[in-house]
Order: structure tokens, then sequence, then C-alpha cells
């Protein structure tokens, strides 16, 4: 069964960077679309980042374009969002999933990690 493990989460102020990293089991991960989604207290769970088995397929929310950078090693299972430039608003915990379908509905995805807190303050 694939496992998503997230890290990198931590507390940061305003204007700052962090790098998450999802680690992933499974043979067949080069063969998912990875994303990455947030969810703030209170909202809903949203997307922030994709991105496809192609290295050159990536997708960004509008509130986080420009900001933040989404790649993926295949040899290391692993998927990376850079996050720079953070904002008070980019306060949520964030997870990684894994879909074979649309990269954009968290219903889409099948498989999710336990979320990393991500902190900024003003």
């Amino acid at each position: 069964q694939v496992q998503l493990v997230e890290s990198g989460g931590g507390l940061v102020q305003a204007g700052g960077s962090l790098r998450l990293s999802c680690a992933a089991s499974g043979r067949t991960f080069s063969l998912y679309i990875i994303g990455w989604f947030r969810q703030a207290p209170g909202k809903e769970r949203e997307f922030v980042a994709a991105i496809d088995w192609s290295p050159s397929s990536t997708y960004y929310a509008d509130s986080v374009k420009g900001r933040f950078t989404i790649s993926r090693d295949n040899a290391k299972n692993t998927v990376y969002l850079q996050m720079n430039s953070l904002k008070p608003e980019d306060t949520a915990v964030y997870y990684c999933g894994r879909t074979i379908g649309s990269y954009y509905y968290s219903q889409e995805y099948d498989s999710w990690g336990q979320g990393t807190q991500v902190t900024v303050s003003s």
C-alpha cells in the first residue's frame, strides 16, 4: 500500500521560505500526479500545486503562482514544494496526495499523507 509522508513544515516570518517534502513508497510513484493541498482552520481543503509524471507539467493555484514551485525526483520517490515570499494567509496544514484523475479536485485523490503544519507570522 502506498504511503505518503510530508515533512518540512514549521514557523516562519512573512516573506520567508520553507521547503516541504512528500516522500512516497511504492514502485508506481512516477505514474501518478502528486498534488499539494492545504487546509486552514474552519476552511475547506484547497488545491495548491500539482505535478504530473512529466516534470514539465506543473499546475498552481493563482494564489501561489510565482511564489511556490513544485518539483519531483522520481528516483527518490519524493515531491517538493518550495514556498517563497510566504504570507500569513499561507498558514495551514499542508497535505500531499496522489491521483490518476483530475489534479484539482481533492475527491480525485486516493491516498494522502498525514499533513505538516505551516505557520507564517506577520
